[in-house]
């Protein structure tokens, strides 16, 4: 029983950062797509005098991405339902030429500025309306999100790791006799921990089976009976197979950081 509880002690603290940066990668390709969305949802408004093409504004700002022109016959037509043909035509000769410009990325409100300042340079373009409430809004709303999501995750790998390089300690103690016995033959320091890399590499691997299993089960049975629409449209991004070796090998190097970081904090092991 003891044997179970001091692996448990190990194990558990380790789980816990694997299940953050399991759910930091979960998190990171889901918002992948979001702001994939966000940036194909997004557009600002350019006003030119005469005709523009994209070529002209990409020299301007290398972000932009798209644009599509917006009728301005539509435009008259609405403003001027009660007015003769006649007049209409003057109208329409009148008004400026209207796009959409779409970017090529999702970016922060003073890249959005940024952009903003360097179309208006353009003696040709009159006014370039970015909507910058609303974004700002959506942007900060998300960056927020995500800064927070990585400050916990950080605070809770630096309280499991304190936690397993204690745990750690006691095991140095444990086998501090066979660690003796070894010193006395005149075994170098790394071969005395060996027992200490052995036990941290196994319980390493334990760590990363009990933490791939519980994301399997979250993509193959709860996220498809969950009934909650954005983990069913993204249930392959809950768990791919390649997040095991990334657990595995950030176990490793959790579990190598650990014993090194007890084996050099003394000389050898005291009585």
């Amino acid at each position: 029983m003891k044997f179970i509880k001091n692996h448990l002690m190990f194990i558990l603290p380790l789980v816990a950062i694997l299940l953050g940066i399991e759910f930091y990668l979960v998190f990171d390709r889901t918002t992948d797509s979001y702001e994939k969305g966000l940036k194909e949802g997004y557009t600002m408004l350019v006003v030119t005098k005469k005709p523009a093409e994209i070529s002209e504004l990409k020299q301007l700002n290398p972000h932009v991405n798209s644009m599509e022109k917006i009728k301005r016959k539509n435009i008259v037509a609405e403003i001027a339902k009660d007015v003769n043909k006649g007049t209409q035509s003057e109208i329409l000769a009148a008004l400026p030429y209207f796009y959409n410009v779409g970017l090529d990325t999702y970016i922060d409100t003073a890249g959005l500025e940024k952009i903003k300042e360097d179309l208006e340079k353009d003696k040709n373009i009159k006014k370039v309306e970015t909507f910058g409430n609303s974004y700002s809004s959506a942007y900060r709303l998300f960056s927020f999100i995500k800064f927070t999501l990585k400050l916990f995750i950080v605070f809770m790998g630096i309280v499991s790791l304190f936690l397993i390089i204690k745990q750690m300690e006691i095991w140095k103690y444990a086998h501090k006799e066979r660690m003796q016995v070894m010193e006395i033959f005149g075994a170098p320091l790394m071969l005395r921990s060996g027992v200490l890399f052995k036990v941290a590499i196994v319980d390493a691997f334990a760590a990363t089976v009990l933490t791939s299993a519980f994301f399997l089960y979250i993509k193959f049975i709860w996220a498809a009976n969950s009934g909650i629409e954005i983990m069913m449209e993204k249930q392959e991004e809950l768990f791919r197979l390649s997040d095991i070796a990334i657990l595995l090998g950030a176990a490793l190097l959790i579990v190598i950081i650990a014993v090194y970081s007890v084996v050099f904090s003394s000389k050898g092991v005291q009585e």
